[in-house]
């Protein structure tokens, strides 16, 4: 509008004092104010133009950026969001938006901060301002052009502004990111447009890079799973068992080489991330049975199943392991008897699965080690990775938690949120205990 007044009153002013001046017929007159309308007319004309230009040209370069970034972020973000990643990903926004500082959050930490402010805005540092955990915990947008809204602690902390953009995976706020501007002032609307564009698409990468790994977990423990239901020892120690009972007992040979069918065809079938509670159960009795025919007196087994639960999912190849685990590293080292109890209850809402043994228990200073790729193995399924599975599939606090007392015997358990379906609940735990008695 102020450019429309710039061409139209100097154009109307000449027109009048013409006007005033030449005292011209009416008619001269009507030529003169048609002449300034023309003139005034094409410049509005040329300034809609040159602003729908300018606009464009604005939208386009806001476009290249976004695409530029992430065509060149996508191979890191692929691999969830990391210091490493972020420190990657913040690097190439602030070379190709040229703003003062790019940062990227987790929900408690900052993982990369690139640009002004670098030193004290350090990476694997706290979150140091109170508008970054505001934009997290509200899990909205958030532009602040004023040091004062920023709320940095540090005093002499050069960003003056700068936009806030929640970082979400599966609906939930993971982190944030943040493009910054060493000055005072509003916050243009192109960095906004910016931010905004990289969180959404930051937010699907991460989505396809958590399904990705989610997937080769389970594939990867169903590899190993099978590779170690073929492994000459596992083969070796039960047939061997059941050659003796041959001997002794045909008919008790027979319903152990029945179950040993039986533990190949639920490997071959299975599928996805989860399974019933039943399921699961039935292919740990599999287990038990066998080992049970294999130790004799000396493994005792407890189990504590609530029945209503039988029909919920859990993951799939988590509970076997444990079992396995408590059995080869608590009970066979130990001298004598030695009970496993396995147990899965409802608390607080949730489904409390727990494999506990009276073994000789686990060191303190090994404690750190167990979650270790290729520590504490089960069935060939590490722990690392029902661990790894758990807390990717519901979170980090729904990981493995172990207990143990050196001499007296562990204790791990984790839990899985509900979803249970309303079924006989006296037929499930009727099939499982005629499970048992095979």
């Amino acid at each position: 509008m102020r450019g429309i007044l710039i061409w139209w009153l100097p154009l109307n002013i000449a027109a009048a004092a013409l006007l005033i001046l030449w005292k011209p017929l009416i008619w001269h007159c009507v030529i003169v104010l048609l002449i300034s309308n023309i003139l005034t007319a094409i410049g509005m004309d040329r300034f809609v133009y040159r602003q729908k230009l300018q606009k464009i040209k604005l939208e386009k370069s806001l476009v290249d950026f976004t695409l530029q970034i992430a065509n060149e972020t996508l191979p890191f973000l692929r691999r969830g969001l990391s210091e490493e990643t972020a420190a990657q990903t913040s690097a190439i926004i602030k070379e190709i938006s040229q703003v003062a500082a790019v940062a990227i959050t987790d929900r408690e930490k900052i993982l990369a901060c690139i640009g002004s402010g670098d030193d004290h805005h350090k990476a694997g540092g706290p979150i140091l301002t109170e508008s970054t955990k505001a934009a997290l915990n509200s899990g909205e947008l958030k532009i602040l052009n004023n040091p004062y809204d920023l709320k940095c602690p540090f005093p002499n902390c050069p960003l003056m502004s700068a936009v806030i953009a929640p970082l979400k995976c599966n609906g939930k706020v993971v982190g944030a990111l943040k493009l910054y501007q060493s000055k005072p002032g509003r916050v243009p609307e192109e960095i906004v447009k910016l931010a905004v564009g990289l969180a959404h698409l930051f937010g699907m990468q991460m989505e396809l890079a958590e399904l990705n790994r989610q997937t080769q977990l389970v594939t990867k423990a169903e590899l190993e799973a099978l590779q170690a239901q073929i492994n000459p020892h596992f083969l070796f120690n039960t047939l061997n068992t059941i050659i003796m009972f041959i001997r002794t007992n045909p008919e008790t040979a027979r319903r152990l080489l029945i179950r040993l069918a039986s533990f190949f065809r639920y490997a071959l079938k299975r599928r996805g991330h989860f399974n019933s509670l039943k399921e699961e159960i039935e292919y740990l009795n599999t287990y038990l049975v066998l080992e049970k025919a294999r130790f004799g007196e000396k493994l005792q087994i407890m189990k504590d199943i609530d029945d209503t639960l039988l029909s919920c999912e859990v993951p799939v190849l988590t509970i076997q392991p444990l079992a396995e685990n408590a059995i080869k590293h608590g009970i066979l080292p130990k001298l004598g008897k030695g009970t496993v109890r396995i147990a899965a209850s409802l608390a607080d809402g949730e489904i409390l699965i727990e494999v506990n043994d009276d073994g000789v228990g686990i060191q303190p200073e090994r404690l750190p080690e167990i979650f270790k790729p290729g520590v504490g193995s089960g069935n060939g399924v590490g722990l690392s990775n029902v661990n790894e599975r758990l807390k990717s599939l519901f979170g980090e606090d729904h990981g493995l938690k172990i207990e143990s007392t050196p001499g007296s015997g562990t204790s791990v358990f984790f839990r899985v949120p509900l979803d249970l379906k309303h079924v006989d609940g006296e037929e499930r735990k009727n099939e499982i205990e005629s499970s048992d008695r095979g």
